[in-house]
């Protein structure tokens, strides 16, 4: 690997075996470097290789401009979440998580309070991605010397889960609350008992949050089965009943319309909840 530049004395860019632009991230690295030599491995901790040159120049200058231990608690709170979920997240959350961390402490330093209104939603719907999240104050106790309140494990669980599924913040608020008013239409308008532990809703709330990110996509489910639809409103005609009224829902508040198979996957979701819960009776 070859030296381009260094952005400070623990970071530098370099070309890898390939010629594509990397960030390398190590104690001492980029004292009296110069543009050309050989990076010495054994100073290497960590290699950042982004999807694209843009976010490539967005890292080194956020990096440029922030203290080593806050790049060094994001870069081990990302390497835990990969761990953690066994998934790979977009490498967009080097900046975004980095960047959202520096800034929770300059809040934190300037006694600046911030409440997560969907502290409780990411507690429900994201439970592994916020364990991370309490995971990560910890870690930062430990090394930032800053205890957070809960608040801030909901906000880095949001970022996680962007990178999971390659969306926005807004994105990721947006899905969040339309899974709440999906399951509160459920739970109370349409009178089906919610229990939240239960296999069958949790596997209706992983159907929500595709469904939601389709519906803010302007997306419609890849899926043409007549049957499917047949078979299931003729079988379960209540359970179909209510999906037709999550997609009257849907259509009204984001002007997105709903296929019939995706009523038919709801109602099904419906009829499982619903057969869990009489089974327990």
């Amino acid at each position: 690997m070859k030296i381009l530049k260094p952005i400070n004395n623990n970071i530098i860019s370099a070309y890898d075996e390939d010629g594509r632009e990397i960030v390398v991230m190590g104690k001492g690295i980029g004292y009296r470097a110069k543009g050309g030599g050989e990076i010495p491995r054994e100073q290497i901790e960590k290699i950042f290789r982004m999807d694209n040159q843009d976010e490539t120049d967005r890292l080194k200058t956020l990096f440029a401009s922030l203290p080593m231990e806050h790049v060094r608690v994001s870069d081990s709170i990302i390497t835990y979440a990969k761990n953690s979920l066994d998934k790979r997240l977009n490498q967009s959350i080097y900046i975004t998580l980095t960047d959202h961390i520096s800034f929770a402490v300059y809040r934190y330093q300037h006694g600046m309070e911030f409440h997560n209104a969907l502290l409780m939603e990411v507690r429900r719907f994201y439970h592994p991605e916020y364990l991370i999240g309490e995971y990560s104050l910890d870690l930062m106790e430990k090394e930032l010397g800053i205890r957070f309140p809960d608040d801030e494990a909901a906000s880095i669980a949001l970022h996680i889960v962007n990178a999971e599924y390659d969306a926005s913040i807004s994105e990721t608020i947006h899905i969040t609350r339309l899974i709440q008013t999906i399951l509160e239409l459920v739970k109370g308008t349409l009178g089906v008992v919610l229990n939240e532990q239960s296999s069958s809703c949790e596997r209706f709330v992983i159907h929500l949050k595709f469904l939601a990110q389709r519906v803010l996509k302007s997306e419609t489910l890849k899926v043409h089965d007549p049957d499917l639809v047949r078979i299931t409103s003729s079988q379960y005609p209540e359970e179909f009943r209510h999906s037709e009224k999550i997609a009257d829902l849907i259509e009204q508040r984001y002007s997105h319309r709903i296929s019939d198979e995706e009523k038919a996957y709801l109602a099904l979701h419906i009829r499982r909840i619903r057969t869990e819960e009489q089974e327990k009776e």
